[in-house]
């Protein structure tokens, strides 16, 4: 075994077969190793919350902390290794080793956060379920706008421990330089911090929620449904099935109408009967059509039938009702039994409807014989 004492790059060669084996050992059991720390992780976790899927943490986990226990012990391993002669020189004033150990630290803060944002991933997930088994709309949107937003943190912190551990920045006096820059930089970033600080409003304040479908005014009566609330824009899938971006600064100073915090939908039916129809048949026609309305509860909730107008030409009796809020599908579903309901009703009892025509009479008190009525109409 004497070979294994022959010096190679300033390490014999039975340190670094060692070193070699070990990288090589955890590269190929990473994926047990990883799924093996992650069952121990997941113990605390279940006595939490009995009823999440050990599956989902796994499979969200399973990859970043594979990698960090790689980088991780790869990297304990060849620092134990004498960095050979040839490698002791400076580029820029840095030795290469003390590049090599900048490089690595930042690998491994890297990973790290990677495993961290599988940590957030999951807790999201857990916190998601238990909102979706809820009525309340607003933990679902909370939820993703949180998830998002302690993701930003953790990349900023992950940012500054780059530069603190892995290039030795002051971050103190980064921080005091950022802040004269950060104003200079608010100034011109204006609308993107209006966009932020309107998206802490969207949520507070709570006018719609993700899933909603609304109408905002100010964008020519754009009607969609509420796909994602970001920290800068909502999207909005519109009737067309396009993709609008709004940013959340005009959500909040724009006109917004909520459809699906509607208590009831409306309808409203005017029909015009022609006068020469007998009053006891329109009464009995708007009698009748009270009792079709009033089968219709609970899903016509509330309704109105009265002759509201009479005039020369016509009597117009208008039928209101206010439905369930329930799917715009199955609202003009309701809408047209309804109509097919009345026009078979009207035909049953024979009632006339009023005409677009009008009758004009033309006196002529010049004429010999006295006066002469001639009558016209014209449709």
């Amino acid at each position: 075994m004497k070979f294994l004492d022959y010096t190679l790059l300033n390490n014999t060669l039975g340190s670094l077969l060692f070193v070699l084996s070990i990288i090589l050992i955890v590269s190929l059991c990473r994926r047990w190793l990883s799924r093996y720390i992650a069952s121990l992780l997941f113990i605390p976790i279940q006595q939490k919350w009995k009823s999440v899927s050990k599956n989902h943490f796994i499979g969200l986990i399973i990859k970043p902390l594979g990698w960090f226990i790689t980088v991780l012990i790869a990297i304990i391993a060849i620092g134990n290794l004498n960095f050979p002669k040839e490698w002791l020189f400076t580029i820029y004033g840095d030795s290469f080793d003390s590049i090599l150990l900048t490089i690595s630290r930042c690998i491994i803060i890297i990973t790290f956060i990677w495993v961290l944002q599988g940590f957030i991933n999951f807790v999201a997930l857990v916190l998601e379920a238990n909102a979706l088994a809820t009525k309340d709309k607003r933990d679902d949107q909370l939820i993703v706008f949180f998830r998002d937003f302690v993701k930003a943190i953790i990349y900023i912190i992950g940012i500054l421990f780059v530069l603190k551990i892995g290039f030795k920045v002051d971050i103190g006096a980064l921080l005091t330089g950022l802040s004269i820059i950060g104003a200079a930089l608010a100034l011109a970033a204006k609308e993107s911090i209006e966009n932020l600080i309107a998206s802490f409003i969207i949520f507070f304040d709570k006018p719609f929620y993700t899933g909603d479908t609304v109408k905002v005014n100010n964008l020519t009566g754009t009607i969609g449904k509420i796909e994602h609330i970001g920290l800068r824009s909502t999207r909005i899938r519109t009737t067309d099935q396009t993709l609008v971006t709004v940013p959340n600064k005009q959500m909040v100073d724009s006109v917004v109408d909520n459809w699906s915090m509607r208590t009831s939908r409306r309808s409203e039916i005017k029909i015009e009967f022609d006068n020469a129809n007998n009053t006891a048949l329109i009464e009995h026609f708007i009698a009748e059509t009270k009792t079709y309305l009033q089968k219709k509860n609970p899903t016509i909730n509330k309704f109105t039938v009265f002759l509201t107008d009479f005039s020369k030409s016509s009597t117009t009796v208008t039928i209101e009702y206010f439905t369930i809020p329930f799917s715009m599908d199955d609202f003009l579903t309701l809408k047209q039994e309804v109509n097919i309901y009345l026009k078979q009703a009207i035909e049953t009892k024979e009632i006339k409807m009023a005409t677009a025509g009008n009758d004009i009479n033309i006196y002529n008190s010049d004429s010999g014989n006295g006066s002469s009525n001639i009558s016209s109409q014209i449709i």
